[in-house]
């Protein structure tokens, strides 16, 4: 019998066009600006926007919550600029060798090894963006809601980098 999973599934309007949108999922810059949770980081982002490439990220945790860092590459199944990214997520080292979330120092009880994201843009005229974020694969309702708070602080941080930088 397949183990019970529970899903984030968050939406989100965005006061920018799809295309500053996109590019906040696949530029360097934007990454470092919005990837990590209210009062993390991000020094390092990488990108190689294509089918069978990946995004690379380092989150880096505040000094009160022990400025560790936690790298994470992002590998692309699925693309559709600038409406669609499917990738699967997975903890990795410094040297991008993959790790299981226990390797990586986060609290990793309910965290899938590898998880599969899609994001999902829609124009929705005005110069507006939907965004629509599923991560599958958590395996306790905790650790999705954990996640699903985190990935809020990440959007709201996005939505102050696309809305103040236009492209």
């Amino acid at each position: 019998m397949a183990e019970q999973t529970f899903d984030v599934h968050v939406e989100r309007e965005f006061d920018a066009p799809i295309e500053r949108v996109w590019a906040a999922w696949t530029t360097p810059d934007d990454l470092r600006a919005w990837w990590g949770p209210t009062g993390f980081s991000c020094p390092r982002a990488e990108v190689d926007i294509r089918e069978g490439g990946s995004i690379f990220v380092t989150m880096r945790a505040p000094d009160e919550w022990g400025g560790g860092e936690y790298h994470s590459v992002w590998e692309i199944t699925e693309l559709d600029e600038p409406v669609l990214l499917r990738y699967i997520y997975r903890f990795t080292d410094a040297d991008r060798n993959v790790i299981t979330p226990a390797e990586s120092g986060v609290p990793a009880e309910g965290i899938p090894d590898e998880a599969h994201h899609e994001v999902l843009l829609t124009a929705v005229g005005d110069g507006r963006t939907r965004l629509e974020m599923t991560e599958h694969g958590y395996t306790n309702e905790q650790t999705r809601d954990m996640s699903r708070s985190g990935l809020d602080q990440c959007l709201d941080k996005m939505a102050e980098v696309v809305s103040a930088q236009p492209r």
